[in-house]
């Protein structure tokens, strides 16, 4: 490709490169004991060595087949994709909440001892599931009052639109009556909206409003002035399969006619059923589908400019176009072969091509890099040498950068997040093939343009190339397409390129001037405390609106129900799970701590709780029944049935025994991440501390359970991977300096990533997650570089090594990160926080990557550099006036 890369010792684009061969220009810049370290490295280098040489040597004798298997393998893995219906997994539930959540297991003990009854018993605040429902929120127009004529007609003939799609005939039943979608609809009619002057917030005659009444404004005795917003909730019947079956056609149908019937002049109307969430997301794939185009010109522009030389026989833009080809071919096989196995394909796994494709031209950019120095150092057209010394130089480099990024992705499926597990496992296997077509296909397309150039053949028509007398006579451009070469000189070399002049003569002397490091590390100290200020601010969790796509009509609805409807929060059921003596004194007297010990936390309301042992003791405390033995306590259950009849499916009983219990209270002020995280772990703190075994729960316990591991599953999975990190380095690079170095940039790197992702609006996930662990293996491929070439260098002053490795590095380093950032970039146009999230945190490895290889490790090199650096390695001793 360019000169600059025919000389590294690492090469382009984040990959590190083997040492160069004996008689090679970096061969002089190193001293026996700086190459060879560590004898533990020569034990595994060695043996590499000789087996890709090999390995090489096989390809350049026979390419066909190293050709043609991989297109083979890749069309019959490919029809995997053929199972891709039955592979998809994108249960919101099942795939971005923990495998082990608590909550799970608290909904199953509820539907065990509280069945639902959807036909005969039908209660919203008893459902252990979110059910079946449609819900619209009515906003009063112009700032006005929902409550108001106009505006309670509109709300009026809406409802009537609703029940007119066959709303009754699958309505949630309670007594043989439909659920009312909201307990004032009946007050909103002329004869009986007078009631509504003498009407409460949050309660009004024992109906708890704040679920369906928002905006409220309340005069002296908490009497409703005005209302902005009203909240109607249709439920449907499904504790049946036909049942439910039945209901998800009528969501279905709501959903395709409810927007044409919205035109009311009183109030605006948004819409949600318990079916959009699900239906959005999954609609998620398809979106991003047209960007794969966009993503693949990007590429194969950026491989073609890179590898674009004015030469119409050694130009190199088929060998580009293979090499995208080959991760178009990895991605191909590793799909194919994940759906084979029966691995779920979740919606974040869209995102792997985007990255792969990346990472795959950097191994090209390698392979092409490495070729060029073998065939600038051999006169020879020893096809079989030249491979062998390509692979003995470069595949050792695409082996320990695919070794990295397989292990961090790998150790990623060590998660509670199954989106996290498919993610790392479709991505981790395609970075195998990646990997292995590379070696194989990428190679024997090496050979294989080799020959044509032998044969002097045209690039694009792969006819002989002519000889022109007059070839001086003529235009460069002619002579560049039609000759051979732009200049008459047919054998002229390549001259360095202009970029390594600019890191040699201007970019490395500047950065190594003293006050730019003073101000390089004043900058570095500014990223650092930026970033752990960052991590303190980390928002933990993923809100379920942004599973759907910006344009989706779930938005406005989630806007106005946070607007005016989020400060009661859920209302939370709290089970009794076990038979206890609730006729004896004692016993209630516990329950009743217990139940004020929840009631005194700061997110409950006690003045809303719903309680029918506190109503029944309160009954025999008035001497109306006597409820001190069991016969007597449960004879006159049937007597508080009368007066609630709700609370006899709050008993579970049986054989006249209470098998378990439950009452509620309700949650205030849960508007952000941070508020249902402390609720859910003070409900269950407070809920352990009771003598009397007790269990808290609500359906949105099942997405508050994400906050109890999300820090601890991307803390455990950095960790490990980074040590994996380590070890592999101190393995494979034959310097322990360069190694403390990487694992320096690792760390801040991550520190980074994670702090500045705070500030741009991205939480702390399981979607980011997937995004942290990645930042591990592009974090080694940045900062190895630049430590690796300057403690290998034999310049006599640190500034004049950090010159030297920029010089060779800058570009390369450069280069990789456009590469990649060129790969997802067309992400950050999605429409879908998903997708947007994952080029965002990828943008800040590459940024902050790039930025320590070309900034802060260099400065800090020449700082720290010598401690530790041989004596052998310098030409002389070395001066204090580095840091001058």
């Amino acid at each position: 490709m360019h000169s600059l890369r025919r000389q590294l010792p690492f090469s382009v684009s984040g990959r590190m490169a083997p040492a160069p061969a004996p008689g090679s220009p970096m061969a002089e810049t190193r001293s026996p004991e700086e190459g060879c370290s560590c004898r533990n490295t020569n034990c595994l280098e060695r043996p590499l060595r000789r087996f890709f040489e090999g390995l090489g040597s096989s390809v350049a004798a026979c390419p066909w087949p190293f050709l043609l298997v991989p297109l083979v393998l890749s069309s019959g893995l490919g029809t995997g994709f053929l199972f891709l219906p039955q592979r998809q997994a994108n249960d919101i539930e099942g795939q971005f909440t923990p495998t082990t959540g608590p909550a799970k297991a608290e909904r199953d003990l509820v539907l065990q001892h509280f069945p639902t009854d959807d036909s005969q018993r039908f209660s919203a605040a008893r459902l252990p599931t979110e059910g079946a429902y449609a819900a619209l929120i009515a906003v009063a127009a112009g700032g006005g009052s929902v409550l108001s004529p106009t505006a309670r007609l509109d709300v009026l003939q809406l409802d009537k639109t609703v029940r007119a799609r066959g709303y009754d005939r699958l309505c949630a039943l309670s007594h043989g009556v439909c659920n009312s979608p909201n307990p004032l609809l009946p007050l909103l009619d002329g004869a009986e909206a007078a009631a509504l002057v003498n009407l409460t917030f949050p309660s009004s005659n024992g109906t708890f409003l704040g679920a369906y009444l928002g905006g409220v404004q309340t005069a002296a005795g908490g009497r409703v002035v005005s209302a902005r917003a009203l909240k109607l909730v249709y439920h449907l019947q499904e504790d049946s399969p036909a049942a439910a079956g039945r209901s998800r056609q009528w969501l279905k149908r709501f959903l395709q006619d409810i927007p044409a019937a919205l035109g009311f002049s009183s109030i605006q109307v948004t819409y949600f059923t318990s079916l959009s969430r699900q239906q959005e997301f999954e609609g998620n794939t398809k979106s991003v589908i047209p960007f794969f185009s966009v993503t693949y010109f990007l590429t194969i522009t950026f491989s073609i400019v890179s590898c674009l030389r004015l030469n119409c026989i050694r130009n190199n833009v088929w060998l580009a176009c293979c090499g995208v080809l080959s991760a178009g071919l990895a991605v191909l096989s590793s799909f194919g072969l994940m759906l084979f196995c029966g691995v779920p394909f979740v919606v974040t796994v869209a995102n792997a091509p985007f990255l792969i494709l990346g990472v795959g031209v950097d191994d090209m950019f390698i392979m092409i890099a490495s070729w060029e120095q073998s065939s600038r150092k051999k006169r020879e057209p020893d096809v079989k040498a030249l491979l062998a010394e390509t692979y003995t130089e470069a595949a050792l480099s695409v082996t320990i950068t695919t070794l990295t990024d397989v292990l961090a992705f790998f150790i990623g499926t060590w998660t509670a997040f199954p989106s996290v597990r498919s993610f790392c496992l479709y991505t981790g296997t395609a970075f195998v093939f990646c990997y292995i077509y590379t070696m194989t296909f990428f190679g024997a397309v090496i050979v294989l343009n080799h020959k044509r150039e032998q044969g002097n053949r045209h690039w694009l028509t792969c006819m002989p190339v002519r000889v022109d007398n007059d070839q001086a006579e003529k235009s460069c451009l002619y002579n560049a397409c039609c000759i051979g070469n732009c200049s008459s000189q047919s054998s002229q070399l390549e001259s360095e390129h202009p970029m390594s002049i600019f890191f040699e003569k201007y970019y490395g002397p500047f950065l190594t001037n003293k006050w730019v490091k003073l101000l390089v590390v004043v900058v570095y100290g500014a990223y650092l405390g930026g970033s752990i200020y960052g991590c303190t601010q980390v928002r933990e969790g993923i809100d379920l609106r942004n599973l759907a796509s910006d344009d989706s009509y779930v938005i406005p609805y989630y806007d106005d129900d946070d607007k005016y409807f989020s400060s009661y929060g859920p209302r939370v059921m709290v089970v009794i799970p076990e038979s206890v003596d609730y006729w004896n004194k004692t016993v209630r007297l516990v329950i009743e701590n217990c139940t004020q010990n929840l009631e005194a936390i700061s997110y409950v309301d006690k003045n809303l709780s719903e309680s029918w042992l506190r109503v029944y003791t309160g009954l025999g405390n008035s001497g109306l029944i006597n409820i001190n033995s069991k016969t007597l306590f449960i004879a006159n259950l049937p007597r508080l049935f009368e007066i609630v009849p709700s609370f006899k499916w709050d008993i579970n009983m049986t054989q006249n025994k209470i098998e378990a219990s439950r009452f509620f209270i309700q949650t205030v002020n849960v508007t952000s991440a941070v508020d249902e995280k402390n609720l859910l772990n003070q409900l269950r703190e407070t809920a352990k501390q009771c003598s009397i075994p007790l269990v808290v729960y609500h359906p949105a316990f099942i997405y508050y359970d994400q906050y109890l591991v999300i820090v601890q599953n991307t803390i455990q999975n950095v960790v490990i991977a980074a040590g994996a990190m380590l070890i592999i380095s101190l393995l494979l690079i034959p310097n322990p300096l360069c190694s403390l170095w990487v694992t320096f940039a690792i760390a801040s790197v991550i520190v980074g990533v994670a702090g500045f992702m705070t500030f741009w609006d991205v939480n702390l996930d399981s979607i980011s997650m997937i995004n942290l662990v990645i930042c591990i293996g592009f974090s080694v491929d940045f900062s190895a570089h630049i430590s690796y070439a300057f403690v290998t260098s034999r310049e006599s002053s640190a500034n004049g090594r950090a010159i030297k490795a920029l010089s060779l590095l800058g570009y390369p380093v450069l280069q990789g990160a456009v590469s990649t950032i060129l790969g997802v970039v067309v992400l950050a146009a999605a429409k879908t926080y998903i997708f947007r999230t994952f080029f965002k945190i990828m943008f800040l490895v590459i940024l902050f990557g790039a930025l320590h290889g070309l900034v802060f490790i260099p400065v800090f090199l020449t700082i720290f550099g010598n401690f530790g650096r041989s004596p052998h390695s310098t030409k002389s001793k070395e001066s204090l006036d580095d840091w001058k």
